[in-house]
């Protein structure tokens, strides 16, 4: 597939569908789900930023960050669809939420990777937090 020409934005609002389609082709997208809950889910981000093909003006990726703005940031929800992978999207995806955070004097930067996507976030600079563990709010309600 010839690269196609792709930018970068920081948004605050998009495409409800749009949207729900990169959650559906990360398998984020449950079925409950209402698409209704996008634009307070981006508007409630601290960044989002969205990979726009230039040519169709539609979104290709994705990715957010969750912070209160003064002192920690977790990027999440970093996807590219499937296409127009292998072309660095994820990286400059990331890059931008980087650079926006570090822009807003946010030092402390973290995120849970995908099983199998570690190297992909160690290339960006990020590091395995050692004797830390991850947690998932469990009990049955």
């Amino acid at each position: 597939m010839e690269k196609k020409r792709i930018e970068i934005h920081l948004v605050n609002t998009w495409s409800e569908d749009e949207i729900v389609l990169l959650y559906k082709a990360a398998g984020w997208w449950k079925d409950t789900y209402d698409a209704t809950g996008i634009p307070p889910l981006i508007a409630g981000s601290f960044a989002f930023a969205v990979a726009v093909e230039k040519k169709t003006g539609k979104a290709v990726g994705m990715g957010r960050v969750l912070s209160d703005g003064i002192s920690d940031a977790y990027i999440q929800d970093v996807v590219v669809l499937q296409p127009y992978r292998g072309q660095s999207l994820g990286k400059k995806i990331v890059q931008t939420l980087i650079d926006y955070c570090v822009s807003k004097g946010i030092q402390w930067l973290g995120l849970i990777a995908e099983p199998g996507s570690s190297q992909f976030y160690t290339s960006l600079g990020f590091k395995p937090m050692d004797q830390y563990v991850p947690m998932l709010y469990a009990k049955e309600r």
